[in-house]
């Protein structure tokens, strides 16, 4: 590896252990079934995970569903018709070359290899001959477990879109240019795992095939590449770790005219963050000519049928909350040499927006704070944290990531005002409590990240 150029960017800093850690500790992420030692590259989300995968989700789903006009959502089968996978390529083209280190008998992917040195024991040009291992995870229908009765569990959510091309096409009567999206599990059979919830088992994708005529559609590809650099500024993640890098010619999949993916600065290097797919008609096509049944879209101005070409943006959530998180991650030291460990986490994102946190538990304190937080609920992510000192749940909250935290004191019996807290600059405001929510709504629109303009490289 040669050394970065001095204007390169900083990757991020926190090492993975740490941020590992500290997801465990605070009920981000958790090894699945840890009581029995784990298991091969799964996880489980713990009760701000989940939140925080469901803000994320929600996210990506108004910004690509339900603020535009031109796309529609699904939820297609995990479990679908084998012939699906057989059509699309899955079943005997969806292989990494397989090497097994003859040392340390490591299973590992040949391509990712480097200077013919085992990323197990270091043992160097000890492997054996390569050979192509399928990702497919392989299930049964039914009570006998024969060839007959072989099915998969979907390695993608896209090929979902493209069998029901038509049904959606037709119901909902859409016209060129236009998308179906899906968010949903996935599973793939990897040999390499690792990096956290970077690579997975199993694993959620948010995904939207968008039908176009193929005259227009390097035109949309270069759309929805800029689109999808900015989502991620939206979200708070600095730009100097974002990039976008076009694959080779050597890197493209079988079905893609072009494909380019969102990179992000992770401390391990550059990795991909997403992938934007020109797929061309190689799905429509392909299931046409395996099922018989005509995919193609009928163009009144022409007069003719056409087979849409289809751009394809497609992330996972897991992938894109551990980019968040290792993102977010900051540490300060104050002026007593005390640490503070915080996660800037962009609001739109974070589990908790506003945390109510009366001084004490003095009995005198309790239900106007309790009033408080019921006053909040219905506006914002809340949550109510009363054990131990201020001071630590100041820190406590400053390291999952919320925004803002509401005091409520002594004062608050006779002026009926609290006290909003940032997180980022912990300056400190006293408002009514009849302005509150007003007043938490304003914090969080100042919170918001800038982004740049549409358009702009």
């Amino acid at each position: 590896m040669t050394d970065a150029p001095l204007d390169a960017p900083a990757a991020a800093s926190v090492e993975l252990e740490t941020l590992i850690s500290l997801a465990k500790r605070r009920g981000f992420v958790f090894p699945s079934a840890e009581i029995y030692g784990g298991f091969a590259s799964t996880y489980d989300y713990g009760p701000l995970g989940v939140e925080m995968k469901r803000n994320i989700r929600d996210s990506w789903w108004r910004g690509m569903v339900q603020e535009r006009t031109d796309i529609v959502g699904i939820e297609a089968a995990m479990i679908t018709n084998p012939k699906v996978w057989q059509a699309s390529g899955h079943v005997d083209s969806f292989a990494d070359p397989l090497v097994d280190c003859l040392v340390c008998q490591a299973r590992v992917r040949a391509d990712l290899i480097v200077d013919n040195v085992c990323p197990a024991c270091d043992a160097v040009g000890q492997f054996t001959e390569e050979r192509q291992f399928n990702l497919l995870f392989r299930t049964f229908v039914g009570p006998v477990q024969d060839d007959a009765s072989v099915a998969y569990l979907r390695p993608e959510t896209a090929q979902g879109m493209f069998v029901n091309f038509e049904l959606v096409q037709q119901s909902t009567r859409r016209r060129l240019p236009f998308g179906i999206a899906q968010i949903g599990k996935s599973f793939r059979n990897e040999i390499t795992t690792g990096h956290f919830t970077f690579r997975m088992l199993e694993f959620e994708q948010m995904e939207m095939e968008y039908f176009c005529d193929p005259a227009d559609s390097m035109e949309w590809h270069e759309y929805w590449k800029q689109e999808r650099l900015r989502w991620y500024e939206s979200l708070g993640v600095r730009p100097e770790r974002l990039r976008l890098r076009d694959h080779t010619s050597e890197e493209l999949s079988h079905y893609s005219r072009g494909t380019s993916d969102v990179e992000y600065l992770y401390p391990w290097g550059w990795g991909e963050l997403e992938g934007i797919a020109h797929r061309g008609d190689f799905d429509l096509s392909a299931h046409a000519q395996a099922s018989g049944k005509s995919l193609t879209y009928f163009d009144q101005e022409r007069g003719e049928h056409i087979v849409p070409h289809v751009v394809e943006p497609a992330a996972g959530v897991d992938r894109i909350m551990l980019t968040l998180l290792v993102d977010a991650y900051d540490e300060e030291v104050d002026a007593r040499g005390e640490k503070r460990v915080l996660l800037r986490l962009a609001p739109e994102v974070a589990p908790t927006t506003v945390a109510v946190l009366p001084l004490s538990r003095n009995e005198r304190l309790v239900p106007t704070a309790r009033r408080v937080w019921e006053r909040l609920r219905p506006h914002f992510r809340t949550q109510y944290d009363d054990s131990q000192s201020i001071g630590r749940r100041y820190r406590r909250q400053d390291e999952v990531g919320t925004p803002l935290c509401v005091t409520v004191d002594f004062e608050t019996l006779d002026d009926d005002a609290v006290t909003i807290r940032e997180r980022d600059t912990m300056s400190q405001i006293r408002v009514p409590l009849d302005g509150v929510v007003e007043a938490l709504r304003e914090r969080i629109e100042a919170l918001r990240p800038v982004v740049r303009e549409a358009g702009n490289a």
